[in-house]
């Protein structure tokens, strides 16, 4: 299946002292880590895949250097349960981390991938967005973006450190990046292996394209719609009929650039007008049907949102340049993933939460130069709970307690073992923003069963014939016997994974509060 070479692993660390001990006798042997991570990058925004919204050409140059997975996956597709499976290796109802809404800060006293490598003698940061309401821990080095929720602003954000909150000038893009690379300078001069965290806000909401992509901006340039812009909703599940996802509906002013974002310096805001400006009075004068506003509203939202995953590409070859400069590349793990997938018009929705391939979907590239195939692909089911214990075992460390994920280093072996596996996911935040039901699932190599466990509602995708989850065949005719046994993937799954039979507690969970927060935070 892929044209592979067999990894080098070296002894396993025990403990700082033994870390430092086997870093000093095999140094060159133990690689650097270098692992970027956006906020909701679709996969159909990254042109390693083929056909592309958007050209990627620093993304595509870590495909280009090793692996591309093609079936790569979340368990919980939402930003801060996201992360804190990275971190963990573990389901979201293992790590704690349930929802960015009612979880509560990350426990980070926990086994992470960052402090069982600390403990190993390396070096570690992370950089950027966090969005686990905590100060790291198992980082010797953490900057992170502090404005509202976490979420920070694309135009001069506020960081927090061990030093305080800094407020900054400039690109959320190019300043996390700045902050990498001087980061790893330092992590250089020292000498030891280096875990680095590279995590960027974009294509995160509200999509505001950096200084190029506005000086750029072409408002006459059409994206192509999806096949499912303008679906009736109507005969589906309550799930998918109440969720507050549609563009037409619930996009906001703010979020199509109809209204000028806050914390703009004159400069930035005369960027922003000269882009916007008069596609926002062409559109204020015309008298549009229902269609042509949510035709109109779909291409802001879209062009906005590549011209900010174009912005985020253009550091990270700046940050790859780095690496190649520094002669780093031979002896560094390079990886590239998103917290989830995102919506990007079909169904007529925008945002995540689903478990939907465009959403629970994510692009994940490998390379590791000597033991990565460059330009291979893999089509082998995997998710990211896998991220950590891959990264632990490349490293030549062992977890202390079991995690969830596996390690996908025997996939590069001259023969790997069979690779046959079910993916479990599950999805809280209900009641939350955009309103969508809970529901648990197992996905397997050709089938996809969902519960909406509080409507009591099923769905039933092929995805070999229905690749984009848009007939439920659950309880049709001939599916009976397919069901029954996906049915029992799913109750072994989560036995597996020791699934509680009740969700967490969230009596104290203020539904019209909620309401009024959402608002401020569109506002925001």
């Amino acid at each position: 299946m892929l044209n592979r070479s067999k990894p080098k692993l070296f002894g396993r660390a025990v403990g700082v002292f033994l870390g430092f001990l086997t870093l000093s006798a095999n140094a060159a042997g133990r690689p650097n880590i270098v692992f970027i991570f956006s906020d909701d990058h679709a996969v159909s925004a990254v042109s390693a895949y083929g056909s592309s919204l958007v050209e990627t050409p620093s993304i595509d140059r870590i495909a280009a250097g090793g692996v591309r997975f093609d079936r790569a996956y979340v368990g919980n597709a939402i930003c801060g349960p996201s992360r804190a499976t990275l971190l963990t290796g573990l389901h979201s109802h293992a790590n704690g981390f349930y929802s960015n809404e009612w979880s509560g800060p990350f426990n980070g006293e926990q086994q992470t991938l960052s402090s069982l490598l600390q403990g190993a003698g390396y070096q570690t940061a992370v950089i950027g967005k966090w969005h686990l309401y905590s100060d790291p821990v198992g980082f010797d080095h953490w900057d992170v973006i502090d404005n509202v929720f976490e979420q920070g602003t694309y135009y001069n954000p506020a960081f927090r450190s061990p030093a305080g909150v800094e407020e900054t000038t400039g690109y959320v893009a190019d300043l996390v990046t700045e902050k990498s690379i001087a980061w790893l300078e330092h992590a250089k001069k020292e000498g030891r292996p280096f875990f680095l965290l590279y995590n960027h806000k974009t294509p995160h909401r509200d999509w505001m394209p950096g200084p190029q992509e506005l000086r750029n901006w072409d408002e006459d340039a059409l994206v192509e719609e999806p096949e499912s812009l303008f679906r009736d909703l109507s005969g589906l599940t309550a799930a998918r009929r109440d969720a507050r996802m549609r563009i037409a509906d619930y996009i906001t002013d703010n979020d199509v650039k109809l209204k000028m974002g806050n914390k703009l310096t004159p400069e930035q805001a005369a960027l922003w007008e000269q882009a916007f400006a008069e596609g926002n009075r062409q559109f204020e004068e015309a008298s549009m049907s229902e269609e042509e506003e949510l035709r109109w509203k779909f291409q802001r939202y879209v062009k906005t949102y590549i011209a900010s995953v174009q912005s985020m590409d253009r550091q990270i070859g700046r940050l790859l340049d780095y690496l190649e400069t520094q002669n780093l590349m031979e002896n560094t793990i390079v990886l590239y993933s998103s917290d989830q997938g995102f919506f990007l018009g079909e169904n007529g929705w925008f945002d995540k939460r689903w478990m939907d391939e465009v959403s629970s979907q994510v692009p994940f590239l490998m390379e590791w130069r000597g033991h990565i195939q460059p330009g291979t692909t893999s089509d082998a089911l995997v998710q990211n709970i896998d991220f950590a214990p891959t990264l632990l075992d490349a490293a030549g460390v062992t977890p202390k307690e079991p995690m969830h994920g596996v390690s996908l280093l025997p996939l590069f072996k001259p023969d790997p073992p069979p690779w046959d596996r079910d993916l479990y996911y599950h999805f809280y935040e209900n009641p939350g923003f955009h309103g969508v039901a809970r529901h648990y699932g197992v996905r397997t190599q050709r089938y996809k069963l969902l519960y909406y466990y509080q409507n009591d509602e099923w769905e039933l995708f092929d995805l070999v014939t229905d690749p984009a989850d848009q007939v439920n065949l659950y309880g049709k005719p001939g599916y009976t016997e397919i069901t029954q046994d996906l049915k029992k993937r799913l109750q072994k799954l989560q036995v597996q994974y020791q699934v509680p039979e009740t969700d967490p507690d969230v009596a104290w969970y203020h539904e019209p509060l909620v309401r009024m927060v959402e608002k401020l935070m569109l506002w925001l």
